[in-house]
């Protein structure tokens, strides 16, 4: 008689409600990062490194930036299946959170530039309020979510881009490149190992 040995699969991590996958979001962000600001580290100040084209840094960043929020987006979304009505609610509220956040944003660096005559700053602000921005909500997501690992991401980013305002150009754009690039690099091995170990 001849017996037959099944192989078992491997385990794969079940999927937990309310639980989310950033392992997309965290690389499109870094490479948003170093390509973005990476770019205009590169091509910025007195004596540029490299002579690129004005819009390719912002071109870059943008694209990154976008292609994390659509990661973002639809990873928010699929956690959110299987949830309760609480946690529903509050990962909607999280995601209109963004929202207000870059809103306020928005209206801080308009009225500052506007009411010190200064429109050169929003070149300063954007970027590093931005990553402030990003990292108090990483932060708030991480306590609402108890995911520890988002949450000390958004104290890397918080701090590095507020630190970066130290630097003025192109080298506030390093700090971002490396420092931001390398958190998300970071980032992305562990969560993978989070995510694989269910």
């Amino acid at each position: 008689m001849t017996t037959v040995a099944l192989i078992e699969p491997a385990p794969v991590a079940a999927h937990r409600p309310g639980d989310v996958d950033n392992r997309a979001t965290y690389v499109s962000f870094g490479l948003a990062y170093v390509l973005g600001h990476g770019a205009a580290a590169l091509s910025g100040g007195t004596d540029p490194l490299v002579g690129l084209p004005g819009w390719l840094p912002m071109t870059l960043l943008g694209a990154g930036l976008a292609t994390g929020t659509a990661c973002a987006t639809v990873a928010a979304l699929r956690a959110q299946r299987g949830v309760g009505a609480a946690e529903l609610l509050s990962g909607r509220l999280l995601g209109l959170s963004w929202v207000v956040a870059f809103a306020a944003l928005f209206l801080a660096i308009t009225g500052l530039t506007a009411t010190m005559d200064a429109p050169d700053l929003s070149a300063t602000l954007w970027p590093t309020g931005s990553g402030l921005v990003v990292g108090l909500m990483y932060l708030a997501e991480g306590a609402a979510r108890r995911n520890v690992l988002h949450y000390a991401l958004g104290t890397w980013l918080a701090l590095v881009s507020t630190t970066a305002l130290f630097f003025g150009t192109p080298g506030l754009f390093w700090i971002l490149a490396l420092a931001g690039g390398t958190g998300y690099a970071v980032a992305t091995a562990l969560e993978h190992r989070r995510v694989t170990r269910g």
